[in-house]
């Protein structure tokens, strides 16, 4: 983080997160993971002001900005250090995202040592997921995708 990031920084960008964010977690197949699946979180703010978003990136140090259509761009975090950081920082001024930005940080903070292990995350993905009302009905249950591919000897 940079040293220009205020509380009151702070704050502006964590309200941003609770009026036009999204913190979310997604598990991937993935072939180099010893139990066959890498566990994401995401950070988001959604804008038709371009200047806001590239605002939030500088001020940060974190991130990207891209543009998703029309005239709306995103400031997404996908990097898990960068995430860990962010959510760090964010948490104590969230009102709206706050138990997602807590399911968030046990995600961020668990290591995937056992097949048990990468259950229980995935139910903390999953619950993460039922807070995030745009997800409500394209949501993947991450738990019962993960007990469908692990062996019961794992």
């Amino acid at each position: 983080m940079r040293k220009i990031f205020s509380e009151v920084n702070k704050a502006y960008i964590s309200g941003l997160l609770d009026g036009d964010g999204a913190i979310m977690a997604c598990i991937e197949k993935h072939a180099e993971k010893k139990f066959g699946f890498r566990i994401r979180i995401c950070i988001k703010i959604s804008q038709n002001n371009l200047k806001i978003l590239n605002w939030c990136k500088s001020v940060t140090g974190l991130g990207n900005v891209r543009f998703v259509k029309k005239e709306e761009y995103e400031w997404i975090t996908r990097n898990q250090e960068d995430a860990k950081k962010l959510l760090e920082f964010l948490i104590p001024y969230l009102r709206i995202k706050k138990k997602q930005a807590n399911l968030a940080g046990k995600i961020l903070n668990s290591k995937i040592t056992t097949a048990k292990k990468l259950l229980k995350i995935a139910k903390l993905a999953d619950a993460l997921s039922k807070l995030n009302v745009r997800s409500r009905g394209r949501r993947k249950n991450f738990a019962s995708m993960i007990q469908g591919s692990i062996s019961p000897n794992d």
